[in-house]
């Protein structure tokens, strides 16, 4: 029997472009409806966010605002993005349901639990610079503050500094998913992965070294989680290879052991 996905109908081009317009107009409804409910709560929203950096600022110093609009679009653009965030979630359900019903039984068996890493790992990245990176980095900054200057943050400035961490190590929490899939698919195996293990920990330092401010505390911080998810995907993918080939339903299919023999003459 031939490995044939579950739902092998075929559907007319304009079908599938009709849904995926449908599914996109639901990850848009889904981000305004997230936003229309935080609307309130911006000035709560960036508060929040601002406190690992408020609570190292001299006694007396406060955030500032260089531009006129600057107090009220900050937050605003703050908020629309907690709300994309929040709805990662509802974006990948949808993108999954897309692609679902051409996957193969075995596909499917893999590609939920990668799904539903994803989305954990992400939000785990964020929590992880929002705890313990921020707290650190903006300790070091104000230690470093020469005698004489004041630190006093442009709140757009803050905003744009948090929210390329909060996306970079976002990003870098997604190494086991990324390990996990290309060894699943064959693009690279587990012994190749454990060769080029030491190029890897350089390439994290030096990915840490562009995507975090220039000290060291904060390149280690994004640098070596980078390295122990890279291992633990490396550990993930060898089982999901492993099972992948003893799994019958993994294995490609010989059409040739289904002709009938030759007949001698």
């Amino acid at each position: 029997m031939s490995d044939i996905p579950e739902n092998d109908q075929p559907m007319p081009l304009v079908s599938h472009l009709t849904e995926l317009r449908t599914r996109l107009l639901r990850c848009v409804a889904a981000v305004f409806i997230i936003f229309a409910g935080l609307f309130s709560f911006t000035q709560q929203i960036y508060t929040f966010v601002s406190t690992p950096l408020r609570q190292y600022l001299p006694v007396g110093a406060t955030m500032i605002a260089t531009d006129v609009s600057s107090p009220f679009l900050t937050p605003l653009k703050l908020t629309m993005m907690v709300s994309l965030f929040l709805a990662i979630p509802v974006i990948l359900h949808q993108i999954w349901g897309f692609i679902a019903p051409g996957l193969y039984k075995h596909e499917k068996r893999i590609a939920v639990p990668l799904l539903v890493s994803s989305i954990l790992l992400f939000y785990t990245g964020m929590a992880f610079a929002y705890y313990l990176v921020f707290p650190l980095i903006f300790k070091f900054f104000a230690a470093a503050t020469p005698a004489g200057v004041e630190m006093m943050t442009d709140i757009s400035s803050y905003l744009d500094f948090v929210m390329t961490l909060f996306f970079a190590f976002g990003v870098a929490f997604e190494i086991p998913v990324a390990v996990v899939l290309l060894v699943w698919i064959g693009v690279v195996d587990v012994a190749y992965l454990k060769k080029i293990r030491p190029y890897v920990i350089i390439g994290c330092f030096v990915v840490g070294m562009i995507l975090t401010p220039p000290d060291i505390f904060s390149q280690t911080l994004l640098a070596v989680p980078m390295w122990l998810l890279f291992e633990i995907g490396i550990l993930f993918g060898g089982l999901v290879r492993k099972r992948r080939q003893e799994d019958p339903e993994d294995q490609p299919v010989d059409d040739h052991n289904d002709q009938p023999p030759a007949t001698q003459a």
